[in-house]
């Protein structure tokens, strides 16, 4: 239902709750041992400590400068004298003083005594920026003429109290209270809990409005109260200063109460105007279809999966979540309806993330609240209501029924070493889990009962397993019975453990499954891998380009079916999902060339997607090359060109594993591609795994992207797993391998690796191999022909081969080609 969350809180509110004469930094790091992470500290008070409020009973010009004031300082410990520059320094005045030692934060300086053109300066008179406190700079900070003259400048500002930020994991709602914090603090040794018990506050009338729920799975138990003839307004001091610690804008007293008890007992609470109510009926049950204006200005529409509360006029709020504006309380309220529920926390999970709206309310809801706080917490806000801005209480009103959160969970003793390699004694884990608030119920040799506090949500609670629909019925139910009963131990396990703490848990390592450890990387996995380095390796740079692009601009590269259209896109120029990576990576090529840089060499490693696809996508290493190749004294620049990354996709291939002497050339690529430099990879007739060439003039143009732009694409997926065999020594021959060139005068029509083919084939177990080093076209050669030039080698492994063994194998060379290709011998 979320990630973890902060939970925030001031030292002196926290000890409202908790009894300790412990540290700030005891408390902190007792936080962090028992699991409440410590995200944050700031105490601004530690570096203002050393500041006294002061008065200056003279000030006078400096006899030696025009800028300056010679002051005279009562610090409250003695009279001291005080050279400051400062244009409202004046007699009588109050300020802030620090003495020789401090350190300025402002500035980062440790005052000394000194002299300042001959005036003795022992101390400073501050501004707030020196003291890290603000900007303002142009004067000393004038307080007022009550501020009490010795007294420690925080003290007196409020700043001396720290505000502590810990991360509450997603189970531990009963952390998202300032008495939650207390309670755990209080269990681990760090002082005493403070009872907590509101009275009861006796109603003195009966009517208002009144709950009726129509939902009870969003909703199952609701209390109501009103308080009328109040006077609405702002919340005094002590209020708004815990408020504002935390980060709250303190609104009035009505609405300050409803977010004090949210952060101070975990309990959201909201209040509804009833003068602006319509009817005296509030109704929980699914939306349908309304707007509302919510508090925070923007308009919501619930839909049937939101649990709405709606007077006789319509929505007024989005239950757990946000209230709405129209029945909000202001300064004109006098009579207010206490709203305190108990929601589904999956629902107001749902309607948060549908509605993308984050609250203090929907981050406890979600993670679960104490149901027996309710009527206590009604009481406590009533009373708190009354002593703020006064009224009449009328009765509690109620809908739905108490749910039924009694539990139990047992512990095996010999659990807590077995599952958490602690060595912890039974009565210590005991009474670990009573000072949590668990009560014993039984209790022998071997294992312990116990009752769940209400407040603990994550402990022994339900657990949906989501089990697959053809597991036997028998079997999931077993499994289900085994998980009810296992869980609920593990809870209790992690409570005694972090009692103790996280910290005193010793690491030990999982048992090994072999001598050899197993491979972490599929075989798929090491190939993409693989392709990546070797890419960057051969100078291409990596990119990561969005999955989709614009409709018009992807046909380009190859159909745009609608079943690959996004329905609702995040901007409407990226409404198509890619037939290629080489479609994104061109127009990054594109942005490239406007800002100056036409040469790029580009790859990445993503999907494409396609009707035929397995699972309507391909995973696909695809390079581009663009411009000119890089300037260099030994070999001239030169236009990219469909080599270039014929060797980019070879040097992958080779890396993967893909065997080169079995593949195919087939001038099919697709229609984005130049029809007359470009050719499609086969390994087989059928199986297709990548494709090179120049990008089709057409496509440049539509692009307004200057040529030439060479491409490839390799299908990751469609090279197969290597076969396991077992691993020969290498082949090294005794005998020295023989080269001979031919050169072939073939029709123009004719490919060089006809060529190369049939010479291979001439004799497979003589020839090792064969290369292509020159390719003649000219007016010596009769129209229509071109001369292909190979080298053949030789390599004999019985004996040393005799002139007429290579004359022979010469012959076969020239008549195996001859015949597959019509080609003479030049």
């Amino acid at each position: 239902m979320g990630g973890s969350g902060a939970m925030k809180f001031t030292l002196s509110w926290l000890k409202t709750h908790l009894q300790t004469d412990a540290t700030l930094s005891e408390i902190t790091d007792t936080l962090t041992r028992i699991g409440l992470e410590l995200e944050d500290v700031e105490d601004r008070g530690a570096a203002l400590a050393a500041f006294r409020i002061a008065r200056v009973v003279e000030a006078v010009q400096h006899p030696n400068a025009d800028r300056l004031r010679v002051c005279t300082v009562d610090t409250g410990d003695g009279i001291v004298t005080v050279v400051c520059g400062a244009p409202n320094a004046r007699t009588g005045m109050k300020g802030v003083f620090a003495a020789p030692g401090s350190f300025i934060p402002g500035t980062g300086i440790t005052l000394k005594v000194g002299e300042i053109r001959g005036a003795r300066s022992a101390g400073m008179l501050l501004s707030m920026r020196e003291m890290g406190l603000g900007d303002d700079h142009t004067g000393i900070v004038d307080l007022p003429e009550d501020a009490p003259v010795g007294v420690p400048y925080a003290a007196w500002a409020r700043l001396d109290d720290p505000v502590i930020d810990v991360s509450v994991t997603p189970n531990r709602g009963d952390c998202f209270s300032v008495r939650g914090i207390a309670r755990d603090l209080a269990a681990a040794g760090i002082g005493t809990l403070k009872p907590w018990q509101p009275a009861k506050v006796a109603p003195e009338f009966r009517g208002g409005p009144h709950w009726r729920i129509d939902w009870p799975e969003a909703c199952p138990w609701i209390l109501g109260r009103t308080i009328r003839n109040l006077r609405n307004g702002p919340s005094p001091q002590w209020l708004q200063d815990r408020l504002t610690s935390i980060g709250l804008r303190p609104i009035n007293a009505l609405v300050d109460v409803t977010n004090f008890f949210t952060i101070d007992l975990g309990r959201p609470l909201h209040v509804f105007d009833v003068a602006k109510l319509t009817g005296d009926v509030l109704t929980l049950r699914p939306g349908r279809g309304e707007t509302f204006r919510a508090l925070n200005g923007k308009d919501y529409t619930v839909t049937p999966e939101d649990c709405a509360i709606a007077d006789a006029a319509g929505v007024q709020s989005m239950a757990g979540v946000i209230g709405g504006e129209a029945t909000g309380s202001d300064e004109t309220t006098t009579s207010v309806f206490i709203e305190c529920a108990l929601f589904d926390p999956i629902r107001v999970a749902l309607t948060g993330r549908r509605h993308q709206i984050v609250s203090d309310a929907r981050q406890r809801f979600e993670r679960g609240i104490d149901p027996a706080l309710m009527p206590d917490a009604m009481e406590a806000a009533t009373a708190m209501v009354l002593e703020l801005c006064g009224g009449e209480p009328g009765e509690v009103t109620e809908a739905g029924t108490p749910p039924h959160w009694q539990r139990t969970a047992s512990l095996r003793f010999e659990r807590i070493a077995g599952l958490g390699g602690s060595d912890i004694a039974p009565d210590e884990a005991v009474a670990s889990l009573e000072r949590l608030g668990f009560a014993v119920q039984s209790r022998d040799a071997a294992h312990v009962t116990v009752a769940v506090p209400p407040w603990r949500n994550d402990v022994a609670a339900s657990i949906a397993l989501e089990q697959s629909e053809t597991l036997d019925p028998a079997v999931a139910a077993k499994a289900a019975e085994g998980c009810a009963e296992i869980e609920p131990e593990c809870d209790l396990v992690e409570e005694v453990l972090r009692l103790r703490g996280l910290d005193a848990v010793p690491p030990v390592s999982l048992p090994r499954v072999a001598p050899v450890p197993l491979a972490t990387l599929t075989p798929r996995q090491d190939r993409v891998a693989l392709a990546r380095r070797t890419l960057a390796a051969q100078g291409l740079a990596e990119c990561v380009t969005f999955s989709f692009m614009s409709a018009g601009e992807a046909a380009l590269f190859g159909n745009t079916p609608a079943a690959l259209r996004l329905t609702n896109p995040i901007a409407a120029d990226l409404d198509q999902l890619r037939p290629t990576p080489i479609a994104t990576l061109a127009l990054a090529a594109k942005r490239n060339a406007a800002r100056g840089y036409p040469d790029v060499a580009l790859f990445e490693v993503g999907p494409e997607f396609a009707e035929a696809a397995p699972d309507g996508q391909r995973l696909v290493a695809a390079g581009l090359r663009t411009g000119a190749t890089p300037r260099n004294w030994l070999v001239p620049s030169r236009p990219v060109d469909a080599m270039d990354v014929k060797a980019d996709l070879w040097s992958a291939m080779a890396a993967i594993g893909v065997p080169l002497d079995g593949l195919l050339l087939t001038q099919d690529a697709p229609g984005f591609y130049h029809p007359g430099r470009s050719a499609t990879v086969r390994q087989g007739p059928k199986t297709v795994l990548g494709r090179f060439g120049e990008l089709h003039p057409r496509v440049l143009a539509a692009l307004d992207l200057a040529g030439p732009v060479a491409v490839f694409e390799l299908d990751l997926d469609a090279v197969g797993d290597p076969k396991r065999r077992r691993r020969q020594p290498p082949d090294l021959p005794p005998f020295q391998a023989i080269r001979r060139d031919f050169a072939f005068l073939v029709d123009s029509t004719v490919t060089a690796d006809a060529v190369l083919r049939a010479a291979k084939g001439a004799d497979r177990a003589l020839i090792a191999a064969v290369s292509l080093f020159d390719v003649y076209q000219g007016s010596a050669l009769p129209p229509g022909k071109q001369s292909l030039a190979i080298e053949v080698v030789l390599q004999p492994r019985e004996r040393t081969l005799t002139d007429a063994e290579i004359e022979a194998a010469s012959q076969k060379v020239v008549a195996a080609v001859t015949k597959a290709t019509g080609a003479t011998l030049r």
